[in-house]
């Protein structure tokens, strides 16, 4: 009876980004489980080469997994792989290549091409548990990436337990991988939302306003804060929708809805260039008929698409 109200699958299954179903068998990582797998002959990695990621193509459907005795043409970081979890038996890595897609894309063969992650997402091209995965060796490495020194000594650390820790030689401290929680909302006032946009987004797109979570602070709080400061309305309920894991680069979408007590909007100009209220049937047919409207929503691989479609045919 508890659940009996609790949808399942839960609406964030829905979502691009959020299905990996790799076995990360967190609770068996060792200092020497990363250089176990990578001797398992079986072993299988996706490359990940500045946002892009290596896919053949050939009589199956895409596939991003390469044995490893096939990996040397991306040029890989060697010490950097890490361990995303099994598939059975089955190893699966995460690898950074030196490969520039830019450059070097001539000397990859006719059936492997380099796919950044947004374009793999909109245009379906990778089964959604490769998506997840995709997310999960992205922003991993990125996260390594940028977090190659230690924050209290400034020494340098190594990567330990299969890539989900760093160590610092010299004082021993340990640094764990970084989750940027963001919440994102869809305020509503009746059968109206409000939606916005920012000054570097593509002419006549908007969206649901965004911000980072800050220390201390609830998601409802963080929905509150946000909307009032770029758009300075008052909130009232707080309602969670769903949440996605987002790789640019290592950030969690959480998805709401926010009751709005006030309505006069005082937007802030750094921040947007244009923030206004939608009627449910403005939005409808920017979704289902986007030529007979100037403006147009996010696409469907991010949860800002979610919250506006769920919204609007509630």
């Amino acid at each position: 009876m508890f659940f009996e109200q609790t949808q399942f699958p839960e609406p964030s299954a829905e979502l691009v980004f959020a299905n990996g179903k790799v076995n990360r068998q967190s609770e068996s990582r060792t200092p020497d489980c990363l250089e176990k797998a990578i001797a398992n002959p079986s072993a299988r990695a996706i490359i990940f080469a500045k946002g892009r990621v290596m896919v053949q193509f050939g009589s199956c459907e895409p596939d991003p997994l390469f044995a490893l005795d096939m990996i040397e043409i991306f040029n890989p970081r060697r010490g950097m792989e890490v361990l995303l979890g099994y598939e059975g038996d089955v190893p699966i890595l995460a690898i950074s290549a030196k490969f520039d897609p830019e450059t070097d894309a001539e000397k990859l063969p006719d059936n492997i091409k380099a796919i950044d992650y947004r374009s793999l997402a909109i245009q379906g091209l990778l089964h959604p548990s490769r998506m997840g995965e995709v997310a999960q060796g992205a922003s991993l490495l990125a996260w390594h990436a940028s977090h190659k020194f230690c924050s209290r000594c400034g020494h340098e650390s190594a990567q330990a337990d299969g890539g989900y820790k760093r160590i610092c030689s010299n004082c021993g401290t340990e640094h764990f991988p970084r989750t940027d929680p963001v919440v994102i909302m869809l305020a509503v006032d009746g059968d109206r939302c409000l939606m916005a946009r920012s000054h570097h987004w593509a002419e006549g797109m908007y969206s649901a306003l965004a911000g980072f979570v800050e220390p201390g602070e609830s998601f409802e709080g963080a929905v509150r804060r946000e909307i009032g400061e770029e758009a300075g309305l008052q909130i009232g309920k707080v309602q969670y929708r769903a949440n996605q894991p987002w790789p640019f680069p290592f950030s969690l979408m959480i998805g709401c809805f926010a009751e709005a007590k006030t309505t006069k909007i005082i937007m802030d100009e750094k921040e947007l260039s244009d923030c206004r209220w939608f009627t449910r049937k403005e939005v409808l047919t920017a979704l289902d008929h986007p030529e007979d409207v100037d403006f147009f929503v996010p696409p469907k691989m991010a949860i800002a698409h979610h919250l506006i479609d769920y919204w609007a045919r509630f």
